[in-house]
């Protein structure tokens, strides 16, 4: 990981505009309530928000009503020291209130469901099934799980002591950091912005969310449905683009969470570091899986296009980015992978419904610039159709891109696969560990020997043998970065641990006071000492019997 000089202040202008398509928000559309019986007024599409059946008053806000609003440095200072009096009152460090607010949530999603799909469709053309399936229910889990395990998470934890604090009690007890920054990204804009206020909340913390603006129905939809289901007074929504995001990281936090790429992720950890401030960061990188030959290639086929692109369209930080295989083997690969490519999204799959859109038309242009590369675009196999006015692009196998190209050097995040081939299967694992440490690594094998080697030889922040994706659909898991790829985890009572401190409690009582640890310090005592800190038994005894070993 590259060394970076911690700025005197932080600016996210220039690092933010190169990830393209940042849409500032519409505020009042945030703050209106819902009409069932007339949609909202607002539809989005990738280079605009286009505004119908909005009265001209709606519509006309003065520069200097603009400026008037606007969220900078002081009011984000005043919002900070708003939660710190709330958090400060004890409330949020009661189980009750902690579970009234995961309730709340919830309810929420029971009943927006509609309008969460409704958000998530005109922000990525996400299909409703998969909106369901991986930002919904996934959402509704978590939630349940606090609720479920709450009580036992808070509970301290009872550990041993040592010889030298006879008699004596220890426990491990776990309290919230206090007033927590939260931001999140756009590929999972609902799952990824609540799954960690959940643990934030179970952990007892004063929450801010900052949602993605490249996400702007979802990130509406959260302000208003969160201003309306939790308690305001300790957990607020920022939304916003790169001007509020400057005026939130100025501010200290007791922890920021951090979900989006390794770029930014420098700018917010360089932020943190001018206040001592802990952070975790779930980042990404070229996720990789290795394809042996011994699979039954029916069924990885279909668990390799899960894992790409029936996965947001390969716009996921745990998306297989490339693979590796076997000279001999990627020609049955290619075939078999394309027959499950007809099989789930038709002949024609810029027209199928089942796939998600590019986010916006930035990362539409980044994408065809990494295959029109000189040396990569005559390596497509299969694919490579686009469609700039609807942003979509065809799922793209490349087989053999020379290392050194652009798709190779950075995190493709949309519907791109390259296939790289070696003589040897465990040729691969000196492929992937001479990148960066991935977020997730994959292999595709039946031979117990490889997947021992795989486990202990490749560094990452989670693995899955003969699958994809799935790994963090378990809440026993930590789910999280290791290097460039992120650090810290959550997902489960991980999600808790993140957002608690683990407070070490040692009790003692005033009995068995032992005058040998005090002044003055006689032979006597010291042999003693020496004997109980290094738990010598024989030594002990001897010391109290006045006897050395000599």
């Amino acid at each position: 990981m590259a060394i970076m000089k911690c700025p005197s202040s932080v600016n996210l202008s220039q690092d933010f505009s190169a990830l393209g398509g940042i849409c500032q928000t519409i505020r009042t559309y945030a703050c209106r309530p819902v009409n069932r019986a007339n949609p909202s007024p607002i539809f989005f599409t990738h280079s605009s928000l286009r505004i119908s059946r909005c009265s001209a008053s709606v519509l006309s806000v003065t520069m200097e009503e603009e400026k008037e609003q606007a969220f900078d440095a002081g009011k984000a200072a005043l919002l900070v020291k708003e939660l710190r009096k709330s958090f400060s009152s004890g409330k949020t460090k009661s189980y009750e209130w902690r579970a009234a607010q995961l309730q709340s949530i919830s309810k929420m999603i029971d009943e927006r469901e509609k309008e969460i799909i409704q958000a998530l469709q005109l922000d990525l053309s996400k299909p409703e099934l998969e909106a369901f399936v991986s930002e919904i229910s996934m959402t509704k889990s978590s939630c349940q799980k606090a609720l479920k395990d709450l009580k036992h998470w808070m509970a301290p934890e009872k550990v041993s002591t040592s010889i030298t604090t006879y008699p004596s009690s220890a426990e491990i007890v776990s309290e919230p950091f206090g007033v927590v920054l939260i931001i999140s990204t756009w590929n999972y804009p609902f799952l990824l912005s609540l799954d960690p206020v959940i643990g934030a909340i179970a952990a007892g913390n004063a929450i801010v969310l900052k949602p993605s603006e490249i996400a702007p129905a979802t990130s509406s939809l959260l302000s208003r449905l969160l201003s309306e289901y939790v308690d305001r007074s300790t957990i607020r929504v920022v939304e916003g683009a790169v001007p509020e995001t400057s005026a939130l990281l100025d501010q200290k936090w007791d922890k920021i969470f951090y979900t989006g790429s390794t770029r930014v992720g420098y700018i917010v950890m360089a932020a943190a570091a001018k206040h001592l401030t802990p952070v975790v960061l779930e980042l990404g990188g070229k996720c990789p899986a290795i394809i042996d030959s011994n699979i039954n290639l029916e069924v990885a086929a279909r668990r390799i296009l899960a894992g790409k692109w029936a996965c947001n369209n390969g716009q996921a930080c745990i998306a297989i980015d490339y693979i590796v295989t076997t000279r001999s083997f990627a020609p049955k690969l290619v075939a078999a992978l394309q027959l499950t490519l007809e099989e789930f999204f038709g002949k024609n799959p810029l027209e199928s419904q089942d796939i998600c859109r590019i986010v916006n038309l930035y990362h539409f242009k980044r994408l065809a610039k990494l295959l029109d590369e000189d040396g990569t675009s005559d390596k497509i196999v299969l694919g490579g159709q686009r469609d700039e006015n609807k942003l979509r692009i065809a799922p793209t196998i490349l087989l053999d891109v020379p290392e050194d190209s652009l798709i190779m050097q950075e995190e493709i995040f949309g519907p791109l696969l390259p296939i790289l081939t070696v003589d040897n299967i465990e040729d691969s694992f000196h492929m992937i560990n001479s990148k960066p440490k991935p977020l997730a690594a994959y292999l595709f094998s039946d031979n117990d020997g490889l997947q021992k080697q795989f486990v202990q030889n490749i560094s990452a922040g989670g693995m899955l043998i003969n699958d994809t994706v799935l790994h963090l659909t378990v809440p026993t898991l930590p789910f999280g970065g290791v290097g460039e790829s992120g650090m810290g985890a959550y997902h489960g009572k991980f999600s808790f641990d993140a957002f608690s401190h683990k407070k070490g409690v040692l009790y003692r009582s005033f009995k068995g006071d032992a005058l040998t640890r005090y002044p003055p310090y006689t032979p006597e005592k010291q042999r003693l000492l020496k004997a109980l800190i290094s738990f010598n038994i024989i030594g002990i005894i001897l010391a109290i019997l006045g006897w050395s070993k000599k």
